[in-house]
């Protein structure tokens, strides 16, 4: 089934407004409606945004009026320590159930729900197998608020899968995510001087790029997957590795027995460790992520690859610091810029030029992000001679470089830089 109107649940977190974005620049979606209680923190030109809570009547009235065909579902929390444990269940468990009674009945136009979930549903144990297929159970039962909320809502899409087998029914089980703009528990634990540890442990780590987590959720849109299917970069490392790849200490701080209580001097520092995080700090966790390649996905980084570019943000983020002002939802403004005859089509959104990475913090039903965008910024920055600035080029991403570029031309206006940008961005065309 080919998707044309699709609604987006969760737009105000960072996955539903990256994923709304990438859906925009491809003309054949007809219609792109976002969902959420608070309005999205990225800029948006065509996706129209819908402030509604979880309720099923509500949902379905949009359904059936916007004749959707494809709903993908971004809102679950993944990170126990972005909310209250209630709150989280309400969201995860009752909201989903809400969200898939929207989409049943005779008449529903829906035939295709994707489902973003979570790798915490194998949870992490001793005993666990070396990687875990889709078909694979957890070997004990779940011993979290969140597990247990990830498992039972990932039943109830079972269940409307098999009331509904003429409906394209997509579950991503994601494991961690790592990005320069994400936010996370497991960010701020790299983020630290040295990355505490458990003594006498040293767990396997995979991990999947904030990239390739927004390009698995386009490819169950734009392709008929039914089923599960495991999202996860190529290859392992170790705690140790990864810590060496960030160039930094590994510090098993951290006793083996009574973990929860000794993380309570981390938290006062600043540092909260999830109790799933702890699990995992412990044992690790692989998934088997060869169906999802099977489908025709192409991850754009390994493991390895990942962690690199997380050291390579962490190494620049003094030079790369957001600058520019944070984008502010305003409804009667948007509908001004988007459709009075006032505005000229070529100056519609002229002023903020939309972006892959939203600068805003995650609302509650985000699972992983409140960072913004890294801009260049003034200050440090232009304290640095040209041939220093010139010397760091190749090490940027493609949008920085854009900035920069932009930001030499109205402010510094060096020409060394913008010739050495120029030439860089020639290449990578």
């Amino acid at each position: 089934m080919i998707s044309r109107r699709v609604i987006i649940t969760g737009l105000s977190t960072y996955w539903g407004g990256r994923l709304a974005q990438a859906l925009e620049a491809d003309p054949r979606f007809e219609a792109i409606i976002g969902i959420d209680k608070t309005p999205p923190k990225v800029e948006l030109q065509r996706t129209e945004f819908v402030r509604v809570l979880d309720q099923h009547s509500l949902i379905r009235r949009l359904v059936e009026a916007a004749e959707i065909d494809t709903v993908i579902d971004t809102r679950m929390v993944v990170d126990s320590i972005v909310t209250a444990p209630r709150l989280a269940h309400e969201n995860n468990v009752l909201g989903t159930m809400n969200i898939l009674t929207a989409c049943t009945g005779p008449d529903s136009p829906v035939r295709k729900v994707v489902f973003k979930s979570s790798a915490h549903l194998y949870g992490a144990h001793q005993d666990d197998p070396a990687f875990f297929t889709e078909v694979m159970d957890r070997p004990h039962p779940p011993r979290t608020a969140l597990e247990r909320d990830i498992v039972e809502a990932e039943g109830a899409v079972r269940e409307f899968a098999d009331r509904n087998p003429d409906t394209t029914v997509t579950v991503l089980r994601f494991t961690h995510g790592l990005g320069p703009d994400l936010r996370t528990s497991l960010t701020r634990l790299f983020g630290a001087p040295a990355v505490p540890a458990i003594l006498g442990f040293d767990p396997r780590c995979q991990f999947v790029h904030a990239d390739d987590i927004v390009g698995c959720l386009e490819h169950a849109v734009r392709n008929d997957l039914d089923g599960t299917f495991n999202c996860a970069a190529d290859g392992v490392l170790t705690l140790s590795e990864v810590a060496d790849l960030l160039g930094k200490r590994l510090a098993p701080i951290l006793p083996p027995w009574g973990t929860g209580l000794a993380a309570g001097v981390l938290r006062r520092a600043g540092l909260q460790l999830s109790p799933e995080l702890q699990n995992l700090m412990r044992f690790g966790r692989g998934l088997d992520n060869r169906k999802l390649k099977a489908s025709g996905y192409r991850y754009r980084y390994t493991t390895r690859e990942t962690v690199l570019k997380l050291r390579e943000h962490q190494r620049l983020h003094p030079l790369l610091r957001g600058s520019t002002e944070a984008y502010r939802y305003e409804g009667e403004v948007e509908e001004f810029l988007r459709y009075s005859p006032s505005v000229r089509p070529a100056t519609r959104h002229r002023g903020r030029r939309p972006t892959n990475l939203p600068p805003g913090e995650a609302g509650a039903g985000d699972d992983d992000a409140d960072g913004g965008r890294a801009t260049v910024t003034g200050a440090r920055y232009e304290d640095l001679e040209a041939e220093e600035v010139v010397a760091v080029l190749p090490s940027l991403e493609r949008r920085d470089l854009e900035d920069l570029r932009v930001h030499e031309r109205e402010r510094a206006g060096r020409e060394p830089i913008v010739a050495a940008i120029d030439r860089i961005l020639a290449r990578q065309r």
